[in-house]
């Protein structure tokens, strides 16, 4: 999927909304719980929903190191288009391994090596987000 435009992105995520208002926090549980299973760390799952419109989670974790980082990614990615029949819409940061940032439109997975989860602390920036308990 080419990446879309930020008005076209909103439409995608608005009309999901509407059309199964319960389908982006299943897609934020599954994503946890993929994560959680392949050995991610202090996973969080952020509702921005009443924050922004172009997503409705963000799902972050920390992997021990770079090669664990591509292995997360590499088992999402697999997992959701056989389980779920989904692709993320763009993925960056898969080669590098320090960030990676799998985009679902609904939920965005970030999955950081430690030093830099620290560095840009995504919980602080997005602090007044309510927490999916998981």
């Amino acid at each position: 999927m080419s990446e879309l435009a930020p008005e076209e992105r909103e439409q995608v995520v608005a009309k999901r909304r509407r059309d199964d208002p319960d389908a982006s926090e299943r897609l934020a549980r599954k994503l946890a719980e993929v994560v959680d299973a392949k050995l991610g760390e202090d996973i969080v799952a952020l509702d921005v929903r009443s924050l922004v419109g172009y997503t409705d989670f963000l799902v972050i974790a920390t992997a021990r190191n770079e090669r664990l980082a591509k292995a997360i990614h590499d088992e999402v990615r697999e997992r959701l288009k056989k389980e779920e029949g989904l692709v993320p819409a763009r993925v960056e940061g898969e080669q590098e391994g320090r960030w990676v940032l799998v985009d679902y439109l609904d939920c965005v997975l970030h999955v950081f090596v430690p030093e830099m989860r620290d560095h840009y602390r995504l919980e602080s920036l997005w602090g007044e987000a309510p927490r999916l308990e998981l």
